[in-house]
């Protein structure tokens, strides 16, 4: 018999920027890409507005090429880099892109441009939220005192609509034992164990993926590990 997981969403928000991503070192990369020059007097509390300026002393496709270019290094050639500089004037390439474990890349890529040019790139949405998880066989459930992305996109599937994007996109691995684009379709989470028998789950995702949420609260359902990562326990 399957296990009924409870789960309540809390704290549910919209961020604008993930954290800790542009930090200081990388926006000294940045400066360096820009061809800025010698950096060593910038004090570290105006290293981003000296970013921000240097990105738009270019055109908005040229500064967007040199970020992606940083940004992706070689994973994407100077063709593929030369279309998305374009395509991001208009295109949130972080929901549209083929490749999903690209999009937490565009995200950012795409922050930083809209940031420093005011606007003049599509305005990038991320969500922020909690689940709490309560059963009294949680410990079945959990990796090393974690919950997998699987496991969890699999449970919150079943709290939003059945047309949601999620339920289209990814029937079969709901349900299957493999679901490897789930590590790319959550880019940042942390379980918290609150006691043995409920777990908190902090994550920020896509908008475009989890938007529905917003209007959930408690719910249950039923879910599971794949399989690979069951035999590596």
């Amino acid at each position: 018999m399957n296990t009924i997981y409870k789960a309540e969403i809390i704290n549910f928000e919209t961020i604008l920027a993930l954290p800790n991503y542009w930090d200081k070192q990388k926006y000294k990369e940045l400066l360096g890409v820009m061809e800025y020059g010698d950096i060593s007097e910038i004090a570290d509390a105006e290293l981003k507005d000296m970013c921000y300026m240097s990105i738009t002393e270019n055109e908005p496709e040229e500064a967007a090429r040199l970020i992606l270019g940083y940004v992706f290094n070689d994973r994407l050639n100077s063709g593929q880099i030369d279309n998305l500089s374009n395509e991001m004037r208009e295109e949130k390439m972080w929901e549209e892109y083929a490749e999903i474990g690209y999009h937490e890349d565009f995200f950012n890529t795409g922050q930083i441009l809209y940031d420093a040019f005011n606007g003049k790139f599509p305005h990038p949405e991320a969500v922020k939220f909690e689940v709490k998880i309560t059963s009294d066989k949680l410990k079945d459930l959990l990796i090393d005192n974690k919950i997998s992305e699987a496991a969890i996109i699999r449970l919150l599937a079943q709290g939003m609509p059945k047309n949601t994007l999620i339920n289209r996109l990814f029937t079969e691995k709901l349900s299957s034992e493999s679901f490897e684009e789930a590590e790319n379709i959550i880019w940042q989470m942390d379980t918290t164990i609150q006691s043995d028998d409920m777990v908190l789950v902090s994550i920020i995702s896509s908008k475009y993926f989890f938007i529905d949420l917003k209007y959930t609260e408690g719910f249950e359902g039923t879910t599971h590990n794949d399989a690979e990562i069951v035999e590596e326990d």
